[in-house]
């Protein structure tokens, strides 16, 4: 709506300095134009007709960008991409300054591709928007120019990445059965010890965790996990986490930090 009405003004204006111009070169007395903000000052009005014509050619596409948002156009699917690119466009909204994020989305069944994604990023954030860090996002083949981001509140979009964890080697394959279909408990670290193994940017931990189902006996169990760097602090020693496990194997168990991952 925005975009409308700053293009709608800058024609309005476009065809004002039209007529004058035109006036002048076929002799017409601008003292007595038929144009709204003319007469006797004769230069007043084009001076700051034409400022705010330039300002709005210049600034108007910023301008409506602030108010819309740029959709993928078409049927969407679900994908997990990667950030290869992280830059600043100079606007700042609110002391937020805005970037673009360029990702690299590999389809399943086409070619990978980079899309656009331009944002307000806070301070706070930025810090999670690393060079290779996986982004779940909302992708068109017929439109790969740009991307959205894809809501992790959607069971679709959790599924997404955890199959982007498996295929990557990011989960044992002895745990995938735990962590697609076992039943997330109540856990604690009781010991944690790198391996010294990156994967996809991430770190393998080697863990100890006590498995605390609600209302039956605890066990200790050994286990694996790739994390990133800023979470490793979450994984310390009595750091609480959930564990997937299956009930005829309890001995293999799947941790994240957070239950809602992957379900």
């Amino acid at each position: 709506m925005l975009r409308i009405l700053l293009f709608v003004v800058w024609l309005l204006l476009s065809a004002w300095l039209v007529v004058w111009v035109g006036e002048g070169l076929f002799g017409v007395d601008q003292r007595q134009s038929s144009l709204p903000f003319s007469g006797e000052d004769t230069l007043g009005a084009p001076i700051i007709i034409g400022v705010a014509w330039g300002l709005l050619l210049t600034f108007g596409g910023v301008l409506s960008g602030l108010g819309r948002r740029k959709r993928v156009r078409g049927e969407t699917q679900i994908g997990v991409g990667t950030i290869v690119e992280v830059a600043r466009t100079g606007l700042t909204v609110n002391d937020v300054p805005q970037y673009d994020l360029f990702i690299r989305v590999t389809p399943s069944t086409a070619e990978e591709f980079i899309a656009q994604l331009r944002m307000l990023v806070d301070a706070s954030d930025l810090a999670g928007l690393q060079i290779g860090l996986p982004v779940p996002v909302r992708y068109s083949l017929t439109d790969q120019d740009t991307v959205e981001l894809a809501d992790l509140d959607d069971p679709a979009v959790r599924d997404a990445m955890l199959q982007w964890r498996i295929e990557r080697g990011l989960i044992d394959p002895r745990q995938v059965r735990a962590r697609t279909s076992g039943t997330p408990v109540t856990a604690s670290v009781l010991e944690v010890r790198p391996t010294g193994r990156r994967r996809e940017g991430q770190s393998e931990l080697a863990l100890r965790v006590l498995m605390a189902p609600e209302g039956a006996a605890t066990w200790e169990a050994d286990t694996t996990v790739f994390v990133y760097p800023q979470a490793i602090p979450h994984l310390q020693v009595g750091a609480p986490v959930w564990a997937f496990y299956r009930r005829e194997d309890p001995q293999t168990v799947a941790v994240t930090i957070e239950k809602e991952e992957g379900r």
